[in-house]
């Protein structure tokens, strides 16, 4: 058996990277797949080159999406999660509390960068639709990734981080100033899982050194979590905890409850009321 990290995760089909710098086309046993780019593995050859996933090891954490229907694996053994919004385009304030949540969740820093800084007419308007996220404590990094991407290489250090955000928003354009020869990577690793060359269509890990790398994840539009309870979700939004327990009943819903102290909170500005609205849905989707 080798063991060996997975750097890239496309379908059923998976890019591993061996001790001695060799890295290998993997595929898992059976037809359900439950593998995801920053996995540690163990492998079998198959004497074509290529090799057999045998077995995933414990992970320290597994960052994924869910629907009704299905989930999406998105990295696991992350410490860090980067989201990256833009003064231009337009960002979902929606998307970014969700993959808050999922941070929440699994116990994972944060950190919010907002790109394209040098286009300064649009920055208020963008610091302004990240201040309720600034307020609560969450980091935010201000750059242009064409010019200061470097701004970012210190807050990787000692992390093994994920890079994620919709589309547009130049999480590319970061990864191609940190890391010399990502692009060429990233084509090599295209051709060889048969995936699309002209955007990110699978997770790909860039490591910088034993202890520090940084995971490229596709473009996000949706970010679901029907993969988590209630009480998960009410302790996720970090502003609710100093009023969770204090509801009249204890089963409250924070919807239309007398003496709800969430709904109570809201109104006197303790807690974003966009915040809420996203609480309310997942609330719904919770059951």
């Amino acid at each position: 058996m080798l063991d060996a990290e997975v750097i890239a995760a496309h379908g059923r089909q998976y890019r591993v990277a061996l001790a001695d710098g060799r890295t290998l086309l993997a595929f898992p046993r059976g037809k359900k797949s439950e593998v995801a780019c920053g996995d540690r593995v163990q492998l079998a050859l198959s004497g074509d080159g290529q090799a057999v996933i045998e077995s995933v090891a414990p992970r320290h954490s597994l960052l994924y999406r869910s629907n009704e229907f299905r989930k999406k694996l998105v990295a696991a053994n992350v410490t860090q999660i980067v989201f990256v919004v833009a003064v231009e385009p337009g960002f979902s304030d929606e998307l970014l509390t969700r993959c808050l949540i999922a941070a929440e969740d699994q116990d994972l820093s944060v950190l919010i960068v907002l790109n394209k800084c040098d286009l300064a007419a649009g920055v208020p308007n963008a610091l302004a639709a990240l201040a309720p996220f600034v307020k609560l404590g969450y980091p935010l990094l201000q750059l242009s990734a064409r010019d200061h991407a470097e701004d970012l290489r210190p807050h990787l250090e000692g992390q093994l981080s994920v890079l994620v955000g919709q589309s547009g928003m130049g999480k590319s354009t970061l990864i191609n100033a940190l890391v010399p020869g990502a692009e060429a990577a990233t084509r090599e690793i295209s051709t060889a899982l048969d995936s699309g060359k002209h955007t990110t269509t699978h997770a790909t890990l860039y490591r910088f050194d034993a202890g520090s790398a940084l995971i490229d994840s596709p473009g996000l539009q949706e970010f679901g979590l029907h993969h988590l309870d209630l009480t998960t979700i009410e302790h996720a939004f970090v502003e609710f905890r100093p009023f969770i327990g204090q509801c009249r009943f204890r089963n409250c819903r924070h919807e239309k409850e007398p003496d709800c102290a969430i709904r109570a909170a809201v109104a006197a500005g303790e807690i974003d009321p966009r915040r809420y609205e996203v609480f309310r849905t997942l609330r719904a989707q919770a059951g």
